[in-house]
């Protein structure tokens, strides 16, 4: 078992160390976050708490580190990007949180000990691993009783607004190889050997944004288009799609927040 599916791009291959680069400020400020909903079901199914250890594995800005700390768990975030990890380190949060840890390390070598997390979580982030070298690793780090949590936000194109902002995003020439690897990534996990109780659940999420928001959402993405013409042109769609769907200078575009979750097999 290697990484995407037969005839999908192994997207651990396409420079995921440096391709996010440059966007860590527009990542940090445009990404969306995660219901709340969400968080709370990985925290109950997962019975962690102030005397547990999660790992958040390709934290990026610390978007997922930060809601689980403020809930009162201690983190340690592995991030390889330097910017990415530093952005993160200076983030605050909110009084009374839980630490976190930030580190170097990558989904495939996180550094850490055997045995010695209680979750490894990997938000937005495990299309980007060696799916079958970061599964062992995962294997090896967890404790017996640890739970591993994959977790994406995907569009959510039932709704016109949404699949419009997707028809745009389409049109960026590497859209398709990274969000089709992207949207199956988890299901490894549910037949995987080395994991066992898997399952997938999934919650609604949105984000309302103005203008500037809709466009550094767009540009925040590693396969948005940066050659300058491509870019004006990519915006110009953008600022159309915002202007049919706008109400009070808002949109709400809308995510499906999947979570897979399973215990590691021993």
């Amino acid at each position: 078992m290697g990484g995407p599916g037969t005839g999908m791009r192994d997207l651990s291959r396409d420079n995921p160390l440096s391709r996010f680069t440059g966007l860590a400020s527009g990542y940090a400020k445009h990404r969306p976050s995660y219901p709340d909903v969400a968080i709370e079901f990985i925290v109950r199914h997962c019975a962690l708490g102030p005397d547990s250890t999660l790992i958040d594995v390709g934290a990026g800005t610390g978007i997922s580190s930060r809601m689980f700390a403020e809930r009162g768990i201690p983190v340690i975030a592995i991030e390889p990007n330097v910017e990415m990890r530093r952005k993160a380190e200076v983030e605050s949060l909110r009084p009374g949180a839980a630490s976190i840890e930030h580190r170097g390390g990558t989904g495939e070598t996180t550094g850490l000990a055997d045995a010695s997390a209680d979750a490894v979580l990997a938000a937005q982030a495990f299309h980007w691993f060696h799916a079958e070298t970061a599964l062992r690793e995962f294997h090896r780090i967890l404790r017996p009783t640890g739970w591993l949590v994959l977790m994406w936000n995907e569009r959510d194109e039932s709704d016109a607004f949404t699949k419009a902002y997707g028809d745009v995003i389409r049109t960026a020439p590497d859209t398709a190889a990274v969000e089709g690897p992207r949207g199956n990534a988890g299901e490894v996990l549910l037949t995987h050997r080395l994991f066992q109780n898997a399952e997938r659940v999934a919650f609604g999420n949105e984000q309302v944004l103005d203008e500037e928001g809709v466009l550094g959402r767009a540009f925040s993405a590693s396969y948005a288009p940066r050659e300058p013409a491509a870019a004006a042109a990519f915006a110009t769609a953008l600022r159309q799609v915002f202007a049919r769907f706008q109400a009070d200078g808002r949109v709400a575009l809308r995510y499906v927040t999947s979570i897979f979750v399973a215990r590691p097999r021993k």
